[in-house]
């Protein structure tokens, strides 16, 4: 129990020493099942919240065939062992692994999380730090592509290739 502990606080030590303007806020554990019956509770819960203007629906396609296959490594534990008492210990471990990078993506796509940033405005040296939600960060992404697109559209002659 300890070194499950002493492996989360050093990854999540690891990614705070990064060296970088950029850095999050919070983290928290997400999927996590003690048995078959709550298992299958938070899968649910994960994909509803994967749903588009859920938590976690910038998952993208590739992360989510990850999660899916950790989820089904797990199911099949849950399967084998219908509790995590019951678990012999390369059994954890597995689910441990299998929780841990679920959680990783999660993590890293919640539309909650906090970023922010030092950068130094249009006509200074004096960096300034801005705080913003990764949902507002996606939706300016996606909102400049709009735009990008519907430009494209405007400039593209009729009847010609553009």
């Amino acid at each position: 129990m300890k070194l499950r502990f002493w492996l989360v606080g050093a990854v999540v030590g690891a990614a705070l020493l990064q060296a970088s303007a950029v850095y999050a806020y919070k983290t928290e554990v997400i999927v996590k099942a003690e048995n078959k019956s709550d298992f299958t509770a938070v899968v649910a819960a994960v994909h509803q919240q994967m749903q588009p203007g859920g938590r976690y629906e910038f998952v993208d396609k590739g992360e989510r065939e990850k999660v899916d296959a950790n989820f089904a490594d797990m199911q099949s534990l849950f399967d084998k062992y219908d509790t995590t008492a019951q678990m012999d210990a390369s059994a954890k471990v597995q689910l441990f692994n299998d929780q841990e990078a679920v959680n990783a993506i999660l993590t890293h796509r919640d539309d909650k999380r906090l970023v922010c940033e030092s950068v130094a405005p249009l006509g200074s040296h004096i960096p300034k730090t801005t705080c913003r939600t990764y949902r507002e960060i996606e939706q300016e992404h996606r909102d400049t592509q709009n735009f990008q697109q519907q430009m494209r559209q405007v400039n593209t002659p009729v009847g010609g290739k553009g």
